[in-house]
């Protein structure tokens, strides 16, 4: 498996932070792994390295619930910075939150490729993969 991704991780829960990269490695799956406890660090951190993709994420796993920026805000923020991306950027909401409101919310932002419940299972960490590999070779 291809393993020129560059995965984000943006959740403020610390041993789910450590769990998904360990995942993520043990599967050998991507060449750099970022992580924010917070949206707003990561939209920063997006915004200082516009043009330069090989620093941006290919996949951001973003949480809904945290502190300073949640994961809908960054959202907000983030389709504004979009199109002055030069990088596709695939963006799945993770989040432990069942409510349909949450899930609703979600499936309106056509940025949001899907909603995971945690935890999130190594093969579903596959599957994205394998849908970027896929998307790649459209390209």
């Amino acid at each position: 498996m291809n393993k020129n991704f560059n995965f984000c991780i943006v959740d403020d829960d610390d041993i789910y932070q450590f769990t998904i990269k360990k995942t993520i490695k043990a599967l050998n799956l991507a060449q750099n792994i970022m992580a924010f406890s917070d949206g707003e660090e990561a939209l920063n951190f997006m915004i200082e390295n516009l043009n330069k993709d090989e620093e941006l994420p290919d996949v951001i796993l973003l949480d809904i619930n945290m502190p300073i920026m949640d994961g809908f805000q960054f959202m907000e923020e983030y389709i504004k910075i979009k199109p002055k991306l030069g990088k596709k950027i695939t963006i799945y909401m993770v989040s432990s939150s069942v409510d349909m409101a949450d899930l609703a919310r979600a499936k309106k932002i056509s940025e949001i490729s899907d909603y995971i419940i945690k935890p999130i299972k190594k093969d579903k960490i596959k599957a994205i993969i394998e849908k970027l590999l896929w998307d790649k070779n459209i390209d």
